[in-house]
C-alpha cells in the first residue's frame, strides 16, 4: 500500500516537474536574456542620443521612459511563459486601469509634468533654480520626479506636477547675476568719498564684471545710517564668491579709509 502511494506521489512529482518545471527555467532563461537585452539597448539608445547631441535632460527622461516600458513589456512575456493568458492578464489591466488611474492622480500628473518639463525644456540638467520654496542645481529630470543638488550638498526631490505648475527662477539662463548688497555709514561720512571707496572694491574683484558696469548709489537716509545700493555683475557660478569677498573686502576698504560703519551693521540682500 505504501509503495502504492510513494508511487501515485512520484507520478504526480514528475507530472508537475513536467508541466511546470521547463516553463519556470523557461522563464528564468527569458528574464536573464531579456534583462541583458533591455541592458544592450539602453546602451545603444544613450549612444544614438549622445552622438545626435540630444539635450542631457532630454535623455535622461527618454532612456527612464524606455527602460519601463521594456522591463513591463517583459515581466508580460514572463507572464504568458509560465501560463498565464495574457489577454485576460491585459484586460484584468484594462477593468483595474480606472480605479488605479484614480488612486494615482498624483503620480499620472506629475508624469504630464515631466512631459511638459521635456517639451517646454524651462529647466535642464546643471542649471541653478529656484522652485517650490527650494534652491538647487538640476541633477536629474526624471519620469515623475526631478533631484536637485541643494546649495548645502543636500538631495532635494521635487515632484514634477508641482514643479510644472508652479513658479520656477532658473538662474543660470542668463549665465550673469547681479549681486545686491547694502551697506551703511555714518552720518558724518563723505558720500563722494564713500562712492569711490566702495566702486574700487568693485572694479578690482577678478570676478566683477566690466559689463554690464557695476553701480554703488545712495539708497536711503536711514534713521543711523546712509545707505550704499552695492550693485555687481558677476557670472552666475561666482555668485558666492563675490557675495562674500565683496562683502570682506569692502569692511577692510572702510576701515582703511577712516569711513565710520555703526554699529550693528547688517549687509543684507535684496530681491526683486
Amino acid at each position: 500500500m505504501e509503495n502504492l502511494d510513494l508511487e501515485k506521489w512520484t507520478e504526480v512529482a514528475m507530472d508537475f516537474i513536467t508541466t511546470y518545471g521547463l516553463k519556470v527555467i523557461g522563464a528564468i532563461v527569458i528574464w536573464i536574456i531579456g534583462s541583458w537585452l533591455i541592458k544592450k539597448i539602453i546602451g545603444a539608445t544613450r549612444k544614438i542620443m549622445a552622438k545626435a547631441n540630444y539635450d542631457e535632460s532630454l535623455q535622461k527622461f527618454l532612456l527612464n521612459l524606455c527602460t519601463w516600458a521594456l522591463k513591463i513589456l517583459l515581466i508580460i512575456t514572463l507572464l504568458g511563459t509560465l501560463g498565464v493568458p495574457t489577454t485576460s492578464f491585459a484586460a484584468v489591466i484594462a477593468a483595474a486601469g480606472l480605479a488605479v488611474g484614480l488612486a494615482l492622480q498624483g503620480s499620472l500628473g506629475n508624469f504630464a509634468g515631466g512631459v511638459l518639463l521635456m517639451i517646454f525644456k524651462p529647466i535642464k540638467i546643471g542649471d541653478l533654480i529656484e522652485a517650490q520654496g527650494e534652491i538647487g542645481v538640476v541633477k536629474e529630470i526624471e519620469i515623475f520626479t526631478t533631484k536637485l543638488t541643494g546649495l548645502s550638498n543636500k538631495e532635494i526631490i521635487i515632484p514634477n506636477g508641482a514643479l510644472s505648475n508652479g513658479n520656477i527662477v532658473n538662474y543660470t539662463t542668463e549665465g550673469t547675476r547681479r549681486v545686491d548688497l547694502v551697506f551703511g555709514v555714518g552720518y558724518d561720512s563723505d558720500i563722494k568719498k564713500t562712492k569711490e571707496v566702495l566702486m574700487n572694491v568693485l572694479t578690482s574683484h577678478p570676478k566683477v564684471l566690466k559689463e554690464p558696469t557695476p553701480a554703488v548709489t545712495v539708497m536711503e537716509l536711514a534713521d543711523s545710517s546712509i545707505n550704499f545700493a552695492t550693485r555687481p555683475w558677476c557670472k552666475t557660478e561666482d555668485y558666492w564668491d563675490v557675495y562674500f569677498d565683496v562683502t570682506e573686502q569692502t569692511k577692510e576698504a572702510l576701515d582703511a579709509a577712516g569711513i565710520e560703519i555703526p554699529y550693528p551693521h547688517q549687509v543684507e540682500i535684496h530681491k526683486e
